[in-house]
């Protein structure tokens, strides 16, 4: 949902509630003498709630701070960050303010249960903040053919990128956050990969997209791959969402031989055509 920020001559500009998201991927850690995972923690948090503050002649400036906790199964934090997110500075605080605010952190987690809490607050209002948690497994699955997390992304996968928390095998990743496909996001690309796939090993996937109530698939596209030696076969994909109704649909994704399926994964996505997708992410302050 759009926002007009309006601006009296000396106060701050204040907006919507206070709104956090938080998306989850784990990937097999490359390191195997640890029995874990590597896990990506994405949290984004929309501008429009924030309170502008004036700065100089028609410079505006507003901040969230960001708390970002994993604890373990005995309540203890295993990992815990405070970070700074400022959008750009605004001349004109009267226009809609649609991008987001992102930040990602890379963990590597040994197998087991865990709680991610993040906290969100206004640097500049005081009671503006949410707390969101999310319950997270880690399981290390050895031998068989297995698929990561699939990644849901609002560009395609951008080949040949610099080693970052923003890259992996090779590609840069810009994340959908929630998942959400809004007005004007006509394609959806996705990012996974599969493990202990056989080298050269020519395989089909299937990509499947249902209503989380429905018992039909919407769409099905289907694709081909060949494993990787020595190392994950990455799998990306690109798929028309245009004619998708709103609502709310899972995206399974399948890997087969000829004869079997050998492993499946499944994300869920939102589509809505009512409000334009966000324009993009705000580079974090630390």
């Amino acid at each position: 949902m759009s926002f007009l920020l309006l601006l009296a001559p000396v106060s701050p500009v204040v907006a919507a509630q206070p709104h956090l998201q938080l998306d989850v991927a784990r990937f097999r850690n490359t390191d195997t003498s640890i029995k874990g995972s590597t896990v990506e923690i994405y949290a984004t948090t929309p501008g429009q709630w924030l309170t502008y503050m004036r700065r100089a002649p028609k410079m505006y400036q507003a901040a969230a701070v960001l708390t970002l906790e994993v604890f373990g199964a005995n309540g203890q934090a295993v990992y815990q960050e405070n970070i700074t997110l400022k959008p750009p500075v605004l001349s004109d605080t009267t226009a809609a303010i649609k991008n987001p605010l992102s930040f990602q952190k890379r963990l590597v987690l040994p197998d087991g249960s865990y709680t991610i809490r993040g906290l969100v607050r206004d640097q500049y209002r005081t009671g503006q903040q949410v707390v969101l948690e999310k319950p997270l497994v880690l399981t290390t699955t050895d031998g068989k053919p297995a698929l990561s997390d699939v990644v849901l992304l609002a560009k395609p996968a951008a080949r040949g990128a610099e080693a970052s928390n923003f890259s992996r095998g090779g590609f840069s990743l810009t994340r959908a956050p929630g998942g959400v496909y809004a007005r004007g996001s006509d394609k959806l690309w996705l990012y996974t990969e599969l493990y202990n796939a056989a080298p050269d090993q020519d395989l089909q996937l299937r990509y499947r997209l249902r209503r989380t109530d429905g018992k039909t698939d919407a769409l099905m596209q289907p694709a081909t791959t060949r494993g990787v030696a020595g190392r994950p076969t990455p799998i990306i994909a690109e798929i028309d969402v245009r004619k998708l109704p709103p609502g709310d649909y899972s995206l399974v994704v399948e890997v087969r031989t000829a004869k079997q399926l050998l492993t499946t994964q499944t994300a869920t996505l939102r589509r809505f055509t009512t409000d334009y997708a966000p324009a993009g992410a705000a580079t974090p302050a630390r």
